[in-house]
């Protein structure tokens, strides 16, 4: 699976190390990214979700069901896996 947020939809930027000479090689800036599980209320179902740290943010904020729901409509939500 690639690194990216299932809900956010954050994945790796592109940019340069530049050196104390300014010399500039390209890196990678990785998304902050967890692997946590969810009890969906509304489903009576444990979820594991990829999400970043703004993703936690986001489901503390709206909720769980509304931040999937918002994640679905953006095409972020590639599937979920249930624990059950």
């Amino acid at each position: 699976m690639s690194r990216v947020c299932q809900i956010t939809g954050r994945k790796a930027a592109v940019g340069n190390n530049v050196s104390h000479s300014k010399r500039r090689t390209k890196r990678k800036f990785e998304a902050n990214l967890f692997s946590k599980k969810f009890f969906w209320v509304e489903q009576q179902i444990w979820i594991r979700l990829t999400v970043s740290a703004a993703g936690l943010r986001t489901i503390n904020k709206i909720g769980l069901d509304a931040a999937l729901k918002q994640a679905a409509d953006k095409g972020y939500l590639t599937s979920i896996k249930t624990l059950e």
